[in-house]
């Protein structure tokens, strides 16, 4: 397998070996942003046992809040893909969008005019450092591959994500498809 290069757009999939790392452990991570001094991105399959409404009593619906990563998580974030309804948003990728403006969002949301096909929540994101990154990379903790799932990505299951990038990789990968989260309870 020819390993990638981190891109804006990407993803970040843990190597099996992360055990013990509660953060990062079988997680897929978006890249929302990647440079030469550093990179951002959002943990997609990680969701919290709360909702946007707990967050924002004010709001008619709710939407599931995900873990985006280890860094701000008193900061709320959102992916979508609805540039048109969201102004002053950023293209990640292949039309993915990242943030953008909260009131505009929330009005959307009391309006019904948003589902959680077109958008995601975090609570915090993850980052590195360009060095920080490398390391991690230079020592097997992660995986970059490509976003096959291109705009498809927000409404992926998040429960079975990190089992169907290792199904993907195939190889050696293949023997953590049902291999217990703790290796020690098989």
């Amino acid at each position: 397998m020819i390993a990638l290069k981190p891109a804006k757009g990407h993803l970040l999939v843990a190597e099996p070996t992360i055990i013990g790392d509660i953060a990062f452990n079988r997680s897929v991570v978006l890249f929302a942003n990647h440079s030469d001094t550093g990179s951002v991105g959002f943990i997609l399959n990680k969701v919290l046992d709360f909702t946007l409404k707990d967050l924002i009593p004010e709001l008619k619906f709710s939407f599931k809040i995900y873990n985006g990563g280890p860094v701000e998580q008193d900061n709320l974030y959102f992916i979508h893909k609805v540039p048109h309804l969201i102004p002053d948003s950023i293209e990640i990728a292949n039309g993915i969008y990242w943030g953008g403006n909260f009131e505009a969002v929330k009005e959307l949301v009391n309006r019904e005019m948003i589902d959680e096909n077109q958008i995601k929540f975090f609570l915090g994101y993850s980052g590195w450092d360009a060095d920080q990154l490398n390391a991690e990379l230079n020592s097997h903790s992660w995986i970059v591959t490509t976003n096959e799932d291109q705009t498809g990505l927000i409404e992926r299951p998040y429960d079975s994500f990190w089992k169907d990038k290792m199904l993907q990789l195939g190889g050696e990968y293949l023997l953590w498809c049902n291999a217990p989260e703790n290796p020690s309870y098989n």
